[in-house]
């Protein structure tokens, strides 16, 4: 735990409430399932999520997605759709999103390896480069921008969907074959150029590809 979330917890749960709070303090830290399912409803607040979306979305068992939801709305960070029983969303009123927003979003540093190990088996990448919810910029027009050649669609799609669940919404991310992403680069592809041209940060890249390759002349 960071320097940064240790303040963020004495912050939250000192108080004249402190017992109550530290009861959900406790109810709601404890294992990287609960912490999936939380980022998932804090980075989607306007939807709402039936069990098997949730479970597939995050990745976790329909039983500890049954198990989760239970304690989370023991402490009201979601509430059931009174219209459709079925569906969970996220309670406006919880009184300390704002807190565990800082902690499991905005706090979050990237996660450069978790990035690689999801995709160092697609092919052979050459680039890539990380943009919009990776570095909190929410103005990019993709998040995720994959470069490489005898890449395989399949084990893309696989990757993609495990790096959503680990940051908790979808992912807009493009893939070009080298040839192709050197032939936009060379035209000025507009696609291209706002992912170079605004906020990104560079996971992976081989020398073919070099910065100085990536600038606009």
């Amino acid at each position: 735990m960071t320097r940064k979330n240790l303040v963020i917890f004495s912050c939250l749960f000192l108080g004249k409430h402190y017992n109550t709070r530290m009861e959900i303090l406790a109810k709601i830290l404890g294992n990287g399932a609960r912490v999936k399912i939380m980022r998932l409803f804090l980075l989607n607040k306007g939807k709402s999520f039936k069990n098997k979306e949730i479970a597939k979305r995050s990745r976790v068992s329909a039983k500890i997605v049954r198990k989760e939801l239970s304690l989370l709305a023991s402490v009201d960070f979601v509430r059931k759709n009174h219209s459709s029983p079925s569906d969970w969303f996220f309670n406006y009123s919880f009184k300390y999103a704002g807190a565990f927003e800082d902690l499991l979003i905005r706090s979050g540093s990237l996660d450069k390896k978790a990035v690689l190990d999801n995709l160092k088996k697609v092919g052979r990448v050459k680039l890539i480069i990380v943009s919009g919810v990776f570095i909190k910029h929410d103005d990019s027009r993709v998040d995720l921008l994959i470069v490489g050649d005898k890449m395989k669609k399949g084990r893309i799609e696989e990757g993609v969907r495990r790096l959503e669940a680990e940051v908790g919404t979808e992912l807009v991310y493009a893939v070009f074959e080298t040839a192709d992403f050197l032939y936009r680069l060379k035209m000025y592809d507009k696609l291209v150029r706002d992912i170079l041209d605004f906020p990104h940060e560079v996971i992976l890249q081989v020398k073919e590809l070099s910065t100085q390759t990536l600038k606009k002349d």
